[in-house]
């Protein structure tokens, strides 16, 4: 196998900020630079031994100029500092550049973990923040139970939304980690129904998008209290409960998540590829 192929980059750089540095700032720019060199150095012997280290006195040389400009760009997967040097009286630009490169590129696809407290109050539709000491950061997502019955989607009945990013077309499992509440009236307190943009099942046909009577149904058991419980698919016509996404946004999709039944509570969601694909949760927050 051809090493300098595999590790071949695979970036995309643009100009998203430009602006004068001082003394001061050009100063704390030059040790961060050093600092990103030796970490360079370290993580990836085999580029940078074919090149000599960056040096002090040589940086400091070609950052003392007398008109200095930083750029800071955004690479896939990673994030580059860039220095532009140009010199006033020649109009020349002489790029100083030090960033940390991703070692290989289309790697696994990551777990994808949402906490109740990660959302703002602005995500909630008929929904509130419930204080709970077992949640992360200790808060849930729930409702007050009156005994009522809510409606499935496309009803818009209490829900939250917020944005995830994954990979096209591979398959997901989701798990809510619910706290099921008090039977009363017609409310069984244990149920949410989620939904998304851009979803699929394995045959590209579109299953579980939000504004349809099509979504998943995390039911949890009767008894009260906290548990993982994972999404179903209910209807005879998506059997499959493993969801997949053809992205249309650079790979950033809406997570619709609507409560099923009056007092449930929630607050912990996961879209998992790997790790939570077969088997359930064990732990009661999920570490990122």
């Amino acid at each position: 196998m051809d090493r300098r192929a595999a590790y071949q980059a695979q970036e995309t750089l643009g100009l998203v900020e430009h602006d004068k540095l001082g003394s001061e700032e050009l100063a704390e720019v030059h040790m961060k630079a050093l600092e990103l060199e030796k970490s360079a150095d370290e993580k990836s012997k085999y580029f940078y031994s074919r090149t000599s280290p960056l040096e002090s006195e040589g940086l400091q040389m070609r950052l003392n100029v007398k008109s200095k400009t930083r750029a800071v760009f955004a690479a896939t997967g990673t994030l580059a500092l860039a220095l532009l040097a140009a010199c006033a009286t020649r109009q020349s630009f002489t790029p100083v550049v030090s960033t940390v490169v991703a070692e290989t590129s289309g790697g696994p696809p990551s777990e994808v973990i949402i906490y109740a407290s990660d959302l703002p109050s602005e995500a909630l539709v008929e929904l509130d923040f419930i204080n709970d000491s077992a949640s992360p950061n200790g808060k849930l997502i729930g409702l007050p139970n009156n005994g009522d019955e809510l409606d499935p989607p496309p009803e818009n009945d209490p829900h939250v939304t917020f944005n995830v990013h994954v990979q096209s077309m591979v398959p997901y499992r989701c798990w809510i980690h619910m706290k099921v509440g008090t039977v009363k009236g017609r409310s069984t307190a244990n149920v949410v129904w989620v939904q998304f943009s851009d979803s699929v099942d394995r045959a590209s046909q579109a299953v579980f998008r939000t504004g349809t009577n099509s979504y998943l149904t995390a039911q949890g058991s009767e008894q009260q209290g906290w548990k993982w419980v994972r999404c179903e698919a209910t209807s005879s016509e998506t059997p499959d409960a493993l969801v997949y996404f053809q992205t249309t946004s650079g790979g950033e999709i809406t997570v619709r998540l609507q409560a099923g039944a009056e007092g449930v509570g929630f607050d912990q969601f996961i879209l998992s590829p790997a790790k939570f694909l077969n088997a359930s949760p064990f732990e009661p927050i999920v570490e990122k």
